[in-house]
C-alpha cells in the first residue's frame, strides 16, 4: 500500500512537473527565434548604414574641369582665403549637402545674359516654340515691356550680352548673386539707351549705333560694380513697334523707303544732267582753247610774214600795192571764165581798155 502510494504520488508529481516544463520550452524557442531575427535584422541594417554612408561620402567627390574653377561653401562660408580657396581642374572631395556645397565657375566659357524688361509677354513654351501670342488691342503695361524713345513713342525691345569671367571669387563672394547684377546692367542699358534714340534710328536707321551705345552703357555699369566679369559683345539685340501698332509702323517705313526712293532717283538725274552739263562745258572750254590757240598761232604767223615782207613794201608801196591786189583779185575770181581788170596807174591818170571781140559764135565741142 505504501509502495502503491507512493507510486501514485512519483507519477502524481511527474505529470506535474511535464505540465509545468512544456510551456517554458516552447516560450524559449519563440524568444531565441526572435533574438535571432532581431540580430540578423540588425547586422543588416548596419551593413545598409555602412553602405549608405560610404555612398554618402562618395557622393562627396566632384570633378573639376580644365576651364572651370570650384569653391566649397561649408555651411554658407568659403573653405580656404583668396587663390587658396580655388580648386583647379581634377578630382576633389567635399562633404555632401547640406555640410558642403560646390560653385563651379566657368573661366573661359561664354556666359550670357538675356534682357526682356522692354519685350511683350510671352511664355518660355512660345520661345521655345517660335510661336507667339496673337496681339492685342493695346498695350498692357501690367504684362508687356516696353522701352519709350527720346521723341515719344514706344517699343519693344530685348538684348542678349555675353561675357566671361575674369575673377571667380570677386564674382562668387562679392555678391549674393553676379549674374543678376549683370542682368540689371543689361536691363539698365536697354532701357537708358532707347530714351536718348529716336524710334526710326533705332528700328531702321542706326541699329548698328544703338547696339554699340546699348554696349558701351552696360559695360560702364558691370565695370562701376566690378563683378569680375568682361563683357564680350551684344550678340542679339531686336527692336520692333508695338505690335497694334505694326500696320502703322510699316505705312511709315513704306512711306520713307518711297521718299528715299523718290530722292535717289531725283539726285540720279540730277547726276546726269551735271554731269552732261559738266561734260558740254568741259568740250566747249577745250574747243575754246583750241580755237584760241590756233587763231594766236595763225596771228603770230602772219605778224611773221608781214614781217618779213616790211621792208619789200617799204622799198616801193605803189608796186607792193599793186603785187598784192592782183594776187587778191587773181584769188577771188579764180573759177570766172573771162575776167577784165583795169588796175589804176601809178601816175593816177585812167587806163583805155580795147577789146577785141568776136562776132562768130562758138563751136560746141563735140561730146566724146
Amino acid at each position: 500500500m505504501s509502495d502503491h502510494h507512493h507510486h501514485s504520488h512519483d507519477g502524481h508529481d511527474h505529470d506535474h512537473d511535464h505540465d509545468h516544463t512544456a510551456p517554458e520550452t516552447g516560450a524559449d524557442a519563440g524568444s531565441q527565434a526572435l533574438a535571432e531575427a532581431l540580430g540578423s535584422s540588425f547586422a543588416i541594417v548596419k551593413v545598409v548604414m555602412v553602405v549608405l554612408f560610404i555612398v554618402f561620402l562618395g557622393s562627396g567627390f566632384f570633378k573639376v574641369e580644365p576651364d572651370q574653377r570650384a569653391i566649397i561653401l561649408r555651411f554658407g562660408k568659403p573653405v580656404g582665403v583668396g587663390e587658396k580657396a580655388l580648386l583647379g581642374p581634377g578630382l576633389h572631395f567635399g562633404f555632401p549637402p547640406p555640410i558642403d556645397e560646390v560653385e563651379k565657375v566657368s573661366i573661359t566659357g561664354i556666359q550670357k545674359a538675356t534682357s526682356t524688361v522692354g519685350w511683350y509677354y510671352t511664355t518660355p513654351e512660345q520661345e521655345l516654340a517660335g510661336t507667339e501670342p496673337p496681339p492685342a488691342g493695346s498695350l498692357n503695361p501690367a504684362a508687356d515691356g516696353y522701352a519709350l524713345t527720346a521723341d515719344g513713342n514706344t517699343i519693344h525691345t530685348r538684348a542678349t550680352l555675353s561675357y566671361r569671367i575674369e575673377d571667380p571669387i570677386r564674382y562668387v563672394f562679392s555678391f549674393v548673386s553676379a549674374s543678376n547684377v549683370v542682368q540689371s546692367a543689361l536691363d539698365n542699358a536697354l532701357l537708358f539707351t532707347a530714351a536718348h534714340y529716336k524710334v526710326d534710328d533705332i528700328l531702321n536707321r542706326d541699329i548698328a549705333g544703338f547696339r554699340d551705345a546699348v554696349r558701351k552703357r552696360a559695360t560702364d555699369l558691370i565695370n562701376r560694380e566690378d563683378v569680375g566679369v568682361v563683357v564680350e559683345d551684344i550678340v542679339d539685340l531686336r527692336s520692333i513697334p508695338p505690335r497694334y501698332l505694326k500696320p502703322v509702323f510699316d505705312a511709315v517705313v513704306t512711306a520713307g523707303q518711297n521718299r528715299s526712293k523718290a530722292l535717289n532717283e531725283a539726285r540720279s538725274y540730277e547726276n546726269q544732267v551735271t554731269s552732261k552739263a559738266s561734260a558740254d562745258a568741259e568740250s566747249l572750254v577745250n574747243l575754246a582753247e583750241s580755237d584760241r590757240v590756233r587763231h594766236v598761232n595763225e596771228m603770230a604767223s602772219q605778224a611773221e610774214r608781214f614781217g618779213e615782207i616790211l621792208p619789200t613794201y617799204q622799198a616801193n608801196p605803189n608796186l607792193f600795192v599793186q603785187e598784192r591786189l592782183n594776187g587778191t583779185f587773181g584769188r577771188v575770181l579764180t573759177n570766172v571764165q573771162e575776167k577784165i581788170f583795169l588796175s589804176e596807174r601809178t601816175d593816177g591818170k585812167t587806163r583805155e581798155l580795147r577789146l577785141l571781140l568776136n562776132r562768130e559764135p562758138q563751136t560746141p565741142k563735140a561730146q566724146p
